[in-house]
């Protein structure tokens, strides 16, 4: 394991687990969203370069089994995709609290976006895309994994916090070869 996609719907706890795995295993971490939105929420014109530079080496955590743009290359490049599998309901937990947090503190993310309760009024925001999007994900990740030219790339499926706790435990660093 060395170049790894963390996959899952909003709020699953990707970049999480990402930051999390990078560290034990001592790889750089690319949180793709901070490559994605640019002031205002609007897409930065140099993210598929950027995405192709930070995952052009043979070490990396990805937080997302990609946006449109980059899936391909993504998934093209990887060597394993872990992949947060939960159900409904411990997801839309999730989300909840982090989106509440965001809009309570104003916390600011990428690129001095921040999230506030207005903006949970949009069909885009992580709560209603989570809720929305949950089995259409599962079911696009699912499909992308029976086709054969992702056959190389091993999956880690874990279905709930405990069992992501239990894997990450688990992991040891590997030294280059």
């Amino acid at each position: 394991m060395r170049r790894i996609l963390v996959a899952g719907i909003s709020g699953s706890g990707k970049t999480t687990l990402g930051r999390r795995v990078a560290a034990t295993l001592d790889l750089p971490f690319v949180e793709l969203d901070a490559l994605f939105h640019g002031a205002g929420w609007q897409p930065r014109p140099e993210f598929e370069t950027d995405v192709d530079a930070a995952t052009a080496g043979d070490a990396w955590v990805v937080d997302s089994h990609g946006y449109r743009q980059v899936r391909d290359l993504l998934w093209s490049r990887a060597d394993t995709l872990v992949w947060l599998d939960y159900p409904r309901p411990v997801v839309m937990g999730r989300v909840l609290r982090r989106s509440f947090a965001r809009a309570t503190y104003d916390r600011q993310l990428w690129n001095t976006n921040t999230e506030g309760f207005r903006d949970w009024l949009d069909p885009e925001h992580p709560v209603r895309w989570a809720w929305a999007q949950h089995r259409h994900r599962r079911a696009e990740i699912a499909g992308r994994l029976a086709d054969p030219r992702w056959a190389g790339i091993r999956v880690v499926r874990l279905r709930s916090p405990r069992a992501a706790r239990r894997w990450l435990a688990g992991l040891r660093p590997v030294r280059p070869r």
